[in-house]
């Protein structure tokens, strides 16, 4: 529910490193050792979800990703590796290496309704700084919703999971590598509007509500459980948002989880049929969960006049 914290990767990435680190922190993720990559490289896997996509006598493929991972897991497996090679294009929600990425994501920050934030929220945000070892004031300059998100993307860390592996990444410089176009399904603006209301009761509903879910350790507890279930390419494990956060959602949130997820899926198949119809192969890679419920990404596509086909 909160993947969209990948938007703010490199900002947070930054202030990681402004941090220091004492001895109960977390490490700051490292680029690999070239003795790592190798041996990275020749144990890697296939992981996650993938789908050939046959329409009009071409193939794509469809690539269900995970918003934070591990250092193997930045390294695509032999499957993965072939749809990357017979691909021509590689279609992501939001492409982070553009160069506009900061000033649209600043843009989109402007729009959101202005929070003044009471003193107990101050000291609530400040008390997740900590947790996260980043200095308080280090997000100063993101929303204050923003810095919640944020810090939600970093509470997998004491268990592994850091944004700075996430599937984007790897498939962002694979692409580089193989000189692959990189396009993006959606705008930073459409997926911010969803994150940053210009509503300030439903801006401040989101702060409260993920620093609720920080505090309760509900955050952790979903990474590891929506992280696990991605690996195994388990879908029947993510389809129930209450399983996935071990808890009973309210009504206000499971509708933000359909605005969030669901209510996106259709403009996500319409861009990548768009992608698809220009000719050239496509590997589009979407967060894992929107392959799942009754709009799931797989659904709309075989609609659309695909032949859709799991790769095991």
């Amino acid at each position: 529910m909160r993947s969209l914290a990948a938007l703010s990767l490199a900002l947070l990435l930054q202030a990681a490193h402004a941090a220091e680190t004492p001895k109960d922190c977390p490490p700051t993720a490292q680029a690999p050792t070239a003795e790592q990559m190798q041996q990275a490289q020749a144990a890697a896997k296939d992981r996650g979800a993938l789908w050939r996509l046959s329409k009009d006598g071409r193939n794509s493929y469809l690539y269900g990703t995970v918003h934070v991972g591990r250092m193997a897991w930045a390294f695509p497996g032999p499957q993965l590796q072939k749809a990357l090679k017979s691909t021509e294009v590689v279609a992501v929600e939001i492409d982070l290496s553009s160069p506009t990425l900061g000033q649209e994501m600043q843009a989109a920050q402007q729009r959101a309704a202005a929070l003044v934030l009471t003193p107990a929220e101050q000291q609530r945000l400040d008390a997740q700084a900590d947790a996260a070892c980043l200095p308080r004031g280090a997000l100063a300059g993101f929303h204050p919703v923003m810095q919640a998100i944020t810090y939600v993307s970093l509470a997998g860390r004491r268990d592994g999971l850091d944004p700075a592996f996430a599937q984007e990444g790897m498939l962002l410089g694979t692409a580089k590598a193989l000189q692959r176009s990189v396009v993006s399904l959606e705008s930073v603006a459409s997926q911010m509007a969803l994150l940053l209301p210009q509503d300030a009761q439903q801006a401040r509903w989101l702060l409260r509500n993920n620093l609720d879910a920080l505090e309760s350790a509900e955050s952790r507890g979903s990474l590891l459980r929506l992280s696990s279930a991605w690996e195994r390419g388990d879908l029947a494990a993510l389809s129930d948002p209450a399983k996935l956060c071990a808890c009973t959602p309210s009504a206000e949130e499971l509708d933000f989880y359909r605005r969030l997820n669901d209510e996106r899926n259709p403009h996500l198949a319409q861009r990548i049929t768009e992608e698809h119809g220009k000719g050239r192969p496509v590997l589009a890679a979407v967060g894992l969960l929107h392959m799942t419920g009754p709009q799931a990404l797989p659904k709309l596509l075989t609609a659309q006049g695909f032949k859709v086909e799991r790769l095991h």
